[in-house]
């Protein structure tokens, strides 16, 4: 079983429920984070933390290549704490960037480090209109106005790399929305929709059990199944962490 983890995103909603599943499964996990003030935090759960950049691809290489890891999982995202409607072409870009420019970065990092398996965080309402509930081989959203474009461009982005950089066993998440502890939002807020800890399990099964290739994490509803992924990786919707 490999058995190093290196975590794009430690800090993070979703990293800070999944370091705890990894530790508790066996796993040393190396976390990145930009701020020096997480780092205290990051130990506390059994973190080696790293302060990094995802666009310093130089300082990004370097570091991965040191923690020689098994696994690498990218849990970036450039998202505000709370969403103005007004600023939503910026954070569309913004996000776009960590998911392009930020996923090569981090897929030549783990290359160069002689990863094994990429595991990435993606997004689940960015299927194109049509037939429902889409699996993952509906089309996407390709023709979208802005900035939904741009978000669908930069999740095209996120996944070509991910999927198409042999050696590596490439694994896409596509989550739905994020609700509960430390999202900002304690209940399911509209449709597609994900609680944060099934989202973190989702990853420690993708690590375990995960197969090549794009897997929806969502809770049912009539817009999407994610029945890959309690088939294949046996997954639920209704995994809760114990605190």
């Amino acid at each position: 079983m490999s058995k190093r983890i290196f975590l794009a995103g430690a800090a993070g909603a979703i990293g800070r429920r999944l370091v705890p599943l990894l530790v508790e499964a066996g796993y040393s996990v190396i976390g990145t984070t930009r701020s020096p003030e997480k780092t205290k935090n990051l130990r506390a759960l059994g973190v080696e933390p790293v302060i990094v950049d995802v666009f310093d691809a130089d300082a990004l290489a370097r570091i991965v290549v040191n923690a020689k890891p098994d696994v690498v999982i990218h849990q970036l995202t450039d998202l505000p704490a709370s969403v103005d409607p007004t600023k939503a072409t910026e954070f569309a870009a913004r996000n776009a960037r960590i998911r392009g420019q930020g996923t090569d970065n981090l897929v030549r990092a783990a290359l160069a480090s002689g990863a094994r398996r990429m595991i990435a965080q993606s997004i689940a309402w960015i299927y194109a209109p049509g037939s429902e509930p889409h699996d993952e081989q509906a089309p996407l959203d390709l023709d979208a106005l802005e900035p939904r474009r741009t978000s669908v461009n930069g999740v095209v982005a996120l996944e070509t790399k991910t999927l198409q950089s042999p050696p590596l066993t490439g694994i896409v998440l596509r989550y739905g929305r994020i609700y509960g502890p430390g999202t900002g939002g304690d209940a399911a807020n509209g449709s597609i929709t994900v609680h944060v800890d099934a989202a973190a399990h989702a990853a420690l099964l993708a690590v375990e059990r995960g197969e090549h290739g794009i897997f929806n994490i969502a809770e049912p509803s009539g817009e999407l199944t994610s029945a890959k992924a309690v088939r294949t990786l046996g997954w639920s919707p209704a995994f809760r962490l114990a605190k």
